[in-house]
């Protein structure tokens, strides 16, 4: 056996200027595939960090979805405001433990700024209820004095290069005003007038709010007080000490995160809200609202793996073609083998085998270019998308994908197999011309 494994790997080396088309064929098809199940896998998974510990996501009637991939993800456009009215009356429901408001719409410099409360350091938890760690400082202090504070996420602070004491501007809307520091003047003077000085960084959680600037909703106000309809007043600039005169209590958030003194109660709070008669509210607890995300990307994500398995059935296919277009120059080959004594057995082992390790070259070699497309895509996912990829052990349905290539390459080189055994000794020692 290690003798015809050997003569195998040998024959397809000799042939290897035939064979390195068909290699790479499977080696891009296992790439995409080994590539896909990981970016899936750690898709959701991320998704899943992201927010722990909440029950219900409280927000103006719309699609549960857009609420709750807006709200937590920071992704699509901005749903209807509640009122802060019934985040009141919320909080004094007496299954609710806590509700922390969350306001957003504006940006620093690409990153989402989260207008909310100190409880928000307080209730928010990712993984499985990590609370957020402040890495350095402190949060913002929802006073009048602390008005223009900021806490910024360990992404913000690593890319942009912040440290405590900072002074930053935010840019209305959530437009990307780029990263270039060179621009700032020039691409997010909207709420120049305004600083906010950075008096807290948050430890590293692998979730948006790495990538998010928090103040308080006070503060969210105060910028605000000038502009109307999405635009400043003409003539009518109010000076970031003076705006601390006015009522900057706000009158509408975005949504609200809810936590209930016990689990039980959630549909409870839930149809609570859905009734609400003051305003039109829904409340999505945010495993449900995943799962249908889930079952809507699923379709997209099986047809992603439809079209890469087309791509290793036609790399399997080029295989055959090849083996068996080679077959004729090889019959005297072959029969020279059965002179000296090569059992009809060994030629059909010959051949399969030889097929298996053309397949496990490609597939070798699809797997490390899959890590290697990964490692160098996984900083622009993680700045552009929030998404870790982890470059860790292989999942088990990568390793089934893999297997599933290698048994095709196997059975796809039986048929070429089973035509050189059924050659006799005869046919190669005299070809027909």
């Amino acid at each position: 056996m290690n003798s015809l494994l050997s003569m195998a790997r040998s024959s397809a080396w000799n042939r290897r200027s035939t064979l390195v088309w068909v290699v790479v064929s499977l080696a891009l098809a296992t790439a995409l595939l080994w590539t896909l199940e990981r970016l899936r896998h750690d898709i959701r998974h991320s998704f899943s960090q992201s927010v722990s510990g909440v029950d219900l996501i409280v927000g103006a009637r719309s699609s549960p979805v857009q609420l709750m991939l807006f709200s937590v993800f920071h992704i699509g456009s901005v749903p209807q405001s509640m009122s802060m009215d019934s985040v009141h009356k919320l909080s004094q429901h007496r299954s609710v433990s806590w509700v922390v408001p969350l306001s957003l719409g504006d940006s620093h410099r690409g990153f989402p700024v989260l207008g909310t409360t100190p409880a928000f350091f307080q209730h928010f938890a990712y993984g499985d209820k990590q609370p957020l760690v402040l890495q350095q400082g402190a949060a913002f202090s929802d006073t009048l004095d602390g008005l223009y504070e900021a806490v910024i996420g360990a992404e913000v602070a690593r890319k942009m290069g912040y440290g405590l004491g900072q002074s930053i501007t935010l840019g209305h809307g959530m437009h990307d005003h780029g990263h270039d520091h060179g621009d700032e003047e020039n691409k997010e003077d909207e709420h120049a007038d305004k600083p906010f000085k950075v008096v807290g960084i948050l430890a590293p959680t692998g979730t948006p709010v790495d990538r998010s600037v928090q103040v308080s909703l006070k503060a969210l106000e105060a910028i605000h007080l000038d502009w109307v309809a999405g635009t400043p007043m003409p003539g009518g600039q109010i000076p970031a000490d003076q705006a601390r005169k006015f009522n900057l209590e706000p009158e509408e958030v975005t949504a609200a995160l809810v936590g209930l003194k016990s689990r039980a109660a959630v549909f409870n709070v839930q149809r609570f809200v859905n009734f609400y008669e003051d305003e039109a509210l829904m409340g999505v607890m945010p495993g449900v609202a995943l799962g249908e995300l889930w079952s809507v990307l699923g379709l997209g994500e099986n047809a992603l793996l439809a079209v890469s398995a087309l791509v290793a059935l036609v790399s399997v296919v080029s295989l055959v073609a090849v083996v068996l277009a080679g077959l004729n120059e090889r019959r005297r080959e072959l029969a020279v083998l059965r002179a000296v004594g090569a059992a009809p057995r060994h030629v059909l082992g010959l051949l399969t085998l030889e097929g298996v390790w053309v397949t496990c070259a490609g597939v070798v070699l699809g797997v490390l270019l899959a890590h290697a497309g990964m490692a160098l895509a996984t900083p622009w996912l993680q700045q552009s998308l929030g998404i870790r990829l982890q470059l860790a052990a292989p999942l088990p349905t990568q390793l089934a994908l893999a297997g599933a290539v290698l048994l095709a390459g196997l059975l796809a080189s039986l048929g070429p197999a089973w035509r050189a055994y059924r050659l006799s000794l005869a046919d190669g020692l005299s070809p027909r011309v």
